[in-house]
């Protein structure tokens, strides 16, 4: 008693009720994060179409996957929690069981709270992405941010779990889900960038007629200098292979300047026929 920080004392009675509280906004901010990528989905698919809403679509689809697997990552967290409060306090109350382990419990309050803010993070990132107004990188950092605070909240809870609790087996099985599916909006990201960093270059409907002639104009300019260039790496091209015909013998330059061959015999010998092989 007298090592704990005294600043505790005052939260002793608060703790169980802000644990509670935490773990109840938690849920609030994920299941508004799945409202709003639904608005999200339906907003891009009456504003945006081809490639740009494919991509939209498997950005936000697999942030809605994550989403349901950060959910029941809660779920199952508070119902291990309760079995650990329920398993540890023995007589004692449950406040009085937070109050003991007041720093496990500020530990829990943490990384939940670092749950709810990553995945508002990963919408509000989402968000400007599919209107154009935000980084790809945003969501990619979102994702580990993510990663990395399930991890937390699963190591503050496996510290007073029993190692033979399903519950614990089941949170271990919810982070790894967890993990995975933060790797899919990483992968879904990258390869939705690429395709419109792609078409973007290939878009030409905006331009006007003074602009697409100037366009035109300088990528003659950049064809007629890679076919220069293409032309003198065939040239050189030709001359490397010559000299590789002089030096590997396979042309007579050596011959025509009047220099001898070394040892002519043994390369006669080498062509003539070998003889027949008698019958015994």
């Amino acid at each position: 008693q007298e090592l704990r920080p005294k600043n505790l004392d005052i939260k002793q009675e608060e703790l169980g009720d802000m644990v509670e509280k935490e773990m109840a906004s938690t849920s609030e901010a994920i299941e508004d994060a799945v409202r709003r990528i639904e608005e999200m989905m339906s907003q891009a698919r009456n504003e945006s179409s081809g490639v740009k809403l494919e991509v939209n679509e498997r950005i936000l689809n697999s942030c809605t996957d994550l989403m349901k697997a950060i959910r029941l990552l809660v779920t199952t967290s508070t119902n291990l929690q309760k079995e650990i409060v329920e398993s540890g306090r023995g007589a004692a109350t449950t406040q009085e069981f937070y109050a003991k382990n007041s720093r496990w419990t500020e530990g829990l309050i943490s990384a939940s709270k670092a749950v709810g803010w990553g995945a508002t993070q990963l919408v509000e990132s989402a968000d400007r992405v599919v209107l154009h107004t935000g980084k790809y990188e945003e969501l990619i950092v979102c994702s580990h941010e993510i990663a990395a605070s399930t991890a937390q909240l699963v190591a503050a809870s496996k510290v007073k779990a029993e190692k033979s609790s399903r519950n614990l087996a089941r949170l271990q099985e919810c982070s790894r889900n967890v993990n995975e599916m933060a790797a899919n909006v990483v992968a879904s990201t990258k390869s939705g960038q690429e395709q419109i960093e792609e078409k973007d270059t290939m878009d030409f409907s905006g331009m006007s007629l003074i602009k697409l002639k100037k366009e035109e104009m300088e990528t003659q300019v950049k064809v007629l200098e890679l076919e220069k260039r293409l032309e003198g790496e065939r040239v050189r091209l030709g001359e490397l292979r010559k000299q590789h015909y002089i030096l590997a013998g396979g042309c007579d330059a050596a011959a025509e300047d009047g220099e001898a061959r070394p040892a002519p015999a043994p390369r006669r010998g080498i062509l003539k026929k070998p003889p027949i092989a008698q019958k015994p």
